[in-house]
């Protein structure tokens, strides 16, 4: 089939998403009641009762297309972050907005910049395009926006920056994001994206949508997958100014958020008991989990997301070893060789008993 599409779209490896339950279930002839997945970083909570009333009243409108341009929903986000609606694009999850900039902004031959482990989304959305992707060596597992902005060239039109950072989940402050944005050219578009914003400390948060006003080349990107708990309905948005909006909606698909997942993001968004209690769950799985590392004597990478990179052993076959033990006892954790990590596991924190289970099955992966 070579000879159909352009090389750099046979060039793309496929992205690979985490295992789900029935496949695992399948694979090794487990009950799946008895399968725990902590490996897409989805919220152990599932959906909110808020959320599914809003889908139930929403369903009776099925019939019909939904609201292409999002009116209520981009209200209620103008009125959370304080931003006119015109400077929001929605997107079917974080990734559509992703893909989205990419397709806006870049052409081909042109470049990106992005971090070495940070998303994969970046690199896929680079070659989508025709466009050279510039990866820049990680510092401490993390970004290094000093290289990164020594790394712009003239060709580049686009920046990824992860915060906190996936699949590693290290964090940049907030003064170092702002000098970085003052040191990127007008010409060359900064897509910040903020998917785990919400599990932040308080100390640690901060309003980014403020730089936006200050940059215009600047896009903040959020998602209603990990914290709201809508992963299953895929809902995300950008805020951007309204020259970067404008393009964006003119690549955007036509109704690419449904009308169950739009009335749901809508409830979910107001839901602060919800969130309360998924950052709660969250801090305490986390001590829950390192503890374990500390004890197992196991290097892990601090992490300020709903995950945990842990290194399982010292040659490159590790990661995938302990996996398939995993996997053979019925936990589902995300192996991330595909990263350039090969001896390492990024662990989605779950419910207490969930990474309780865990840590039983990796005590005896490791033997």
């Amino acid at each position: 089939m070579s000879q159909f599409g352009p090389d750099y779209v046979r060039a793309i490896a496929p992205y690979q998403a985490g295992k789900p339950i029935s496949e695992v279930a399948r694979e090794f002839g487990l009950d799946e009641a008895s399968i725990v997945k902590l490996a897409s970083n989805e919220n152990p909570f599932g959906i909110p009762e808020s959320a599914k009333a809003a889908m139930a009243a929403a369903a009776a409108e099925l019939g019909r297309y939904p609201d292409a341009n999002g009116f209520e929903l981009k209200a209620a986000l103008a009125k959370r972050y304080d931003v006119p609606a015109d400077w929001i694009t929605l997107g079917n999850g974080s990734n559509d907005i992703l893909e989205i900039a990419a397709h806006a902004f870049v052409q081909k031959g042109q470049a990106v910049v992005y971090a070495q482990y940070s998303f994969a989304v970046y690199a896929l959305a680079t070659q989508g395009v025709g466009a050279r992707g510039i990866v820049v060596p990680a510092r401490n597992y993390g970004h290094d926006l000093d290289a990164m902005a020594a790394a712009i060239d003239a060709d580049t039109r686009l920046v990824y920056i992860a915060n906190p950072n996936n699949p590693t989940g290290t964090f940049i402050s907030a003064p170092e994001i702002e000098a970085f944005l003052a040191k990127v050219p007008a010409s060359v578009v900064v897509v910040l994206d903020e998917a785990y914003n919400e599990y932040l400390e308080q100390k640690d948060q901060f309003e980014s949508t403020q730089w936006v006003r200050k940059y215009p080349n600047l896009i903040v990107s959020r998602t209603f997958s990990k914290a709201y708990g809508l992963a299953g309905l895929r809902v995300g948005f950008a805020i951007a100014q309204p020259a970067v909006t404008d393009l964006m909606n003119r690549i955007r698909q036509p109704f690419n958020v449904n009308s169950l997942a739009q009335a749901a993001a809508i409830a979910a968004l107001n839901d602060k008991e919800f969130l309360r209690k998924g950052a709660e769950n969250n801090r305490a799985g986390y001590r829950q989990l390192t503890a374990a590392f500390d004890e197992l004597k196991l290097e892990y990478v601090p992490s300020y997301g709903n995950f945990v990179l842990v290194k399982v052993g010292d040659d490159d076959g590790a990661g995938a070893r302990v996996n398939l033990a995993l996997l053979k006892q019925g936990v589902i954790v995300r192996p991330v060789g595909a990263y350039g990590l090969p001896q390492w596991l990024r662990i989605s924190i779950g419910l207490p008993e969930e990474n309780a289970r865990f840590v039983e099955a990796l005590e005896k992966a490791l033997g």
